[in-house]
């Protein structure tokens, strides 16, 4: 259950102490409402951090996407829960003509917005919300274009701008998109949290009212769930959309209990304040290994974990520098310590799991010795970096600081002299994005689609240089053999290629691969139809709670 103590506000910035007031009672009073209906039923989840916002075409981060695409949206393609399988979404058919480079997607009917306390829509899904939804990413005059941040990160990282040459609205019900070339991932890619649909008449809306931001902080979307409130660092609200097409939901109101504390989302999960925990560290993974209340549910993770140097910064710019600062850091001690056997030493920016993946890194222990030597080959006396990292828990990486200083300890004994600069995720993730940065930053990356682009094209292609791409990294052999995959069909010719961009970037040793996770969900057995998902989704629909 949901303790009503902590019934969720929405944070609004500059709006007085009255307005949050107002708030807070309307969404207490909406989540009670759904609470109090005969035989409701109610699910917590606890989970490590706030979301960035509620837009997912905006952010990045698997908080954000848990909170708003997974919970209150649908895209066009969608995929089935639990697996890389590509189903109807929003479009119930779609067409695609003899050279790929046209899709015609015909809408679902009947497709309702959700009707909110906030809300009122005049009318259900058509071709203008997928046309505004996509194109206000790509049109710098889209008065939509800039909000946010101004960042479109997904869709300028995976460079869907140069893909995708138009979005035109055929007639209500259906949407044309021309691309500028054949892209076998085409379709997975608008399975992607980023192409999810939003209203435009909501949009309109507040453009009109002059509330533009409030389509990232109270969003009304087609989803399984509404949106009821938020209180950062406390609780996100939704209940049951009355409206959905796919079907009611078994569950009435559903809370996000956030808490950054390992042990204090045990600790709401032993009271059943929540029922299903995000982002477990290897502690908590202990703890419940033989609960007799517990499942742990798993699936193996397309992920990678991972060491960026900024490859634009002296000494970083030599690869045999990489080399062996990656020679001297030893990874199987890290999973062994951090991940409590829930993930395997990287063999390749490519997790497993994915078709063209090639084992091109040897899992060797670490060698500090044959470091130093490197380094003086490569005529390195002294070094010293740092090394940016995030304070906050990540399915890829369950204890970020605790990685950046074992990374800190094994570069000490290479005469390495590194700092652990750590911060909040906002100013981390700019931070990481930084020409100028310092040194080198640990981050990480769980699929969106399934396809080797959405590892190799997305985090180390020249065209995603500074927005995806964190080692700011180019290399021409590497992004020649990723651009021309992206042009044939053939599964066979593209895992050729991406093995060739896989042997370049162990050539050249950008990042450090640390880790590849297999994600494990721990879900009160009273908890009925839950999936764990390889993108590292949770996702909440269909599932139900016993009595």
């Amino acid at each position: 259950m949901v303790p009503p103590h902590r019934a969720a506000t929405h944070s609004f910035g500059n709006l007085g102490m009255m307005r949050r007031v107002t708030i807070l009672l309307a969404a207490t009073m909406f989540a009670a409402g759904a609470a109090s209906a005969a035989n409701a039923k109610s699910l917590g989840f606890c989970v490590a951090q706030n979301p960035e916002g509620f837009d997912p075409a905006a952010h990045i981060t698997m908080a954000t996407f848990d909170a708003s695409s997974q919970m209150l949206y649908n895209r066009l393609v969608e995929f089935e829960r639990g697996t890389t399988k590509l189903i109807p979404g929003l479009a119930e058919t779609w067409d695609v003509n003899e050279d790929g480079m046209e899709f015609i997607f015909h809408l679902r009917a009947n497709v309702k917005f959700h009707s909110t306390y906030f809300y009122k829509p005049t009318r259900g899904l058509n071709a203008d919300d997928v046309v505004f939804s996509l194109k206000r990413q790509m049109d710098r005059k889209n008065p939509y274009f800039d909000y946010a941040g101004g960042r479109w990160s997904y869709f300028d990282g995976m460079a869907m701008g140069a893909l995708i040459s138009a979005v035109d609205k055929v007639d209500d019900n259906s949407v044309r998109i021309r691309l500028t070339r054949p892209d076998p991932a085409f379709l997975a890619d608008m399975a992607m949290d980023f192409a999810s649909i939003v209203s435009k008449e909501y949009a309109d809306t507040l453009l009109a009212q002059k509330k533009r931001d409030n389509l990232d902080r109270m969003p009304i979307g087609t989803g399984p769930y509404q949106f009821v409130g938020y209180q950062p660092d406390a609780i996100i609200n939704y209940r049951a959309n009355p409206d959905y097409w796919r079907g009611p939901q078994a569950i009435d109101a559903i809370s996000f209990q956030i808490s950054p504390d390992p042990a204090e989302r045990l600790k709401l999960y032993k009271a059943r304040d929540c029922q299903v925990i995000g982002d477990p560290d290897a502690a908590t993974l202990a703890a419940l290994k033989d609960d007799a209340g517990t499942s742990l549910i798993k699936a193996t993770a397309l992920d990678v974990a991972y060491l960026a140097y900024n490859t634009k910064q002296k000494p970083f710019d030599d690869a045999r520098v990489r080399k062996a600062l990656n020679l001297a850091i030893d990874r199987r001690a890290i999973v062994a310590a951090v991940y409590g056997g829930n993930a395997v030493v990287a063999r390749s920016p490519l997790p497993p799991g994915i078709a063209a993946h090639a084992d091109v890194v040897a899992d060797d222990a670490a060698n500090p010795e044959a470091a130093k030597k490197a380094l003086d080959d490569a005529g390195i006396t002294t070094l010293k970096l740092k090394i940016l990292t995030t304070t906050v828990a990540r399915s890829y990486d369950p204890d970020p600081v605790r990685v950046a200083n074992m990374i800190k300890s094994d570069l000490a004994n290479a005469r390495v002299e590194a700092e652990v600069v750590s911060a909040d995720l906002g100013p981390f993730i700019r931070g990481s994005l930084a020409a100028d940065r310092d040194g080198a930053v640990l981050f990480g990356w769980t699929s969106d689609n399934g396809d080797p682009d959405n590892f190799l094209g997305t985090l180390l292609g020249c065209d995603t240089v500074g927005i995806a791409n964190r080692a700011l990294w180019c290399n021409q052999p590497f992004n020649e053999a990723v651009m021309k995959a992206r042009t044939i069909s053939s599964p066979e010719a593209r895992a050729a290629l991406y093995g060739d961009a896989q042997k370049a970037f162990a050539d050249q040793a950008p990042w450090l691969a640390i880790a590849h996770t297999t994600m494990t969900v721990p879900v009160a057995k009273t908890v009925k139809n839950y999936v764990a998902d390889p993108f590292g989704h949770h996702n909440f629909a269909s599932i139900d709670v016993a009595e």
